[in-house]
This record gives C-alpha cells, structure tokens and sequence, in this order.
C-alpha cells in the first residue's frame, strides 16, 4: 500500500525490525524500535500544545540519535520540523524563527543555554523531558488522519549567503516519492551502513535519514571532527563496517584525493 505521510517510514520498519539498529553516533545509538517510542512520546507532548497542528516546530539540532528522535517525534505529532543548527548565530536563529512563526522549539538538554536565549519566541519543549511521556496512541492517531499528502514535512532555510534567510517547504508526497526511487536506483537495503556527513539542516542528509527509515537500514552519524584527519575518519569508516556515502562532493574530495578507496 502507497505511503501518504513520511512518519510511516519509521512505523513500518519498527514493526519489521524493531530491535535492529537504526541511527547510531560516538555516544550510542537507538533502535528502529526505541526510536519510534521516543518520537511518539514527543509526539504526544507537541500534540497537547495549544496551536500546533500541521504547525512549524523548530528544532535545535546538533548530528545525533537525539536529534533524529526529536524530528520524527515532530511528525508524529502531526507537525513538520524546522531544523535549526545549534551553533549558528542567535541573531540568525530569530531570523529563521520570525519568519516561520514557530509553535515550539524542541530542544535537547545539552542545548538548554541557547533555547532559553530563545524562549520570547515560541514555548520550549525539551527532548529528554518529553520522552518521558507515555505515548497517547490514540491522540497520534488522530492527528494523523488530519494530514494529507500535500501537507509539509519540513521546512530547510537557505544559507542566507546573498541575502535573508529563504525556507523550502518539503512536503510528504515529495518524500514519499523520492525516497523509494532513490534506494532503489543506489540498491540500499537493510544490510548497508550509511555514512552520515551532512548537518540535519541542509537537505543532503534527508537522503540518509529517509533512506536509513525506508530501508531498515543502519545509518553512523560521523562526528565532525574526523573530517580534519582523514586517516581517523578512513578508520572509523572501516571500524563501523560503512557500505555507503552519501557526501557533499568536497566531503568526498578529501578521501579520495588521498585514495582512501
């Protein structure tokens, strides 16, 4: 049966694999199934705010398990998420904020400083507090049944490098299309590891993330340092046993100009 709403991609797999791994960084990492369970507890918190339905959220995201519970934890709630960097400028922060109109900015503990720097904006939710909701199944469900196809998933703003700040709107038809195709054209399966290098909130890493939820495969969270020392990051790609890249060029450029491959 044809998907309509991208939230399905990690239910489905949940249910067929939902002890495999999914999403791991150097802290630890989250199965399909522990996955679901926090974002359906997150869910349940966004959902009960007044306001937000088929709403923008924000989320302050770093490259973690945390960060990818937090945005599926926005879908099911019946929302779309606003990835914000964590490390940008507040200024640009409020830029993006004003512009979108916000409902809530989910936050992860270790983000606290600059989520209260932000807390004039739209209600703080923070991510570690709302998982220990007991999921409201039928509230979810609900919510679901009120999303169409046409409706968005998320919203990724521009660099900004020529002049404000522009959000694209992503919505669930466009991933639920894209996303099959392209596992199928790069033969993606639950057997591969991705590599993931992009930040969450440049579209690049919508590949890994959806694919990663599409496919059961497992998805390694690169931490950003390794990409200063190619010899660290050609052994770390080897330790966690990665099938597959999906890298900005440059991003590439630095392995194979060394002939890592």
């Amino acid at each position: 049966m044809p998907m309509t709403n991208a939230a399905e991609y990690l239910e489905r797999t949940a249910a067929r694999v939902p002890d495999k791994v999914a999403f791991s960084d150097a802290s630890g990492s989250l199965t399909f199934g522990q996955l679901l369970t926090r974002a359906r507890a997150l869910g349940t918190v966004l959902a009960g705010l007044p306001g937000c339905k088929n709403a923008p959220v924000a989320v302050l995201t770093g490259r973690t398990v945390q960060s990818v519970a937090a945005l599926q934890g926005v879908l099911q709630s019946g929302n779309y998420y606003v990835p914000i960097d964590e490390q940008m400028p507040e200024a640009r922060m409020r830029r993006i904020l004003a512009q979108v109109h916000a409902r809530a900015i989910v936050f992860p503990e270790a983000c606290r400083p600059q989520a209260e720097r932000l807390a004039d904006c739209a209600p703080l939710v923070c991510l570690e507090e709302a998982e220990k909701t007991v999921p409201d199944n039928a509230l979810l469900q609900a919510r679901r049944e009120q999303i169409i196809d046409l409706d968005p998933v998320y919203l990724l703003f521009t660099s900004g490098s020529t002049g404000t700040p522009k959000g694209v709107v992503v919505c669930h038809r466009n991933v639920c299309e894209f996303i099959p195709c392209f596992a199928e054209t790069f033969a993606i399966t639950e057997k591969d590891v991705l590599a993931n290098q992009a930040p969450f909130d440049f579209d690049v890493s919508v590949k890994d993330i959806y694919s990663t939820l599409k496919t059961g495969a497992t998805m390694q969270i690169i931490p950003k340092k390794f990409f200063s020392f190619p010899t660290k990051l050609l052994d770390y790609l080897v330790e966690r046993e990665v099938t597959t890249l999906i890298w900005a060029v440059s991003a590439l450029c630095i392995i194979s100009t060394l002939k890592g491959f």
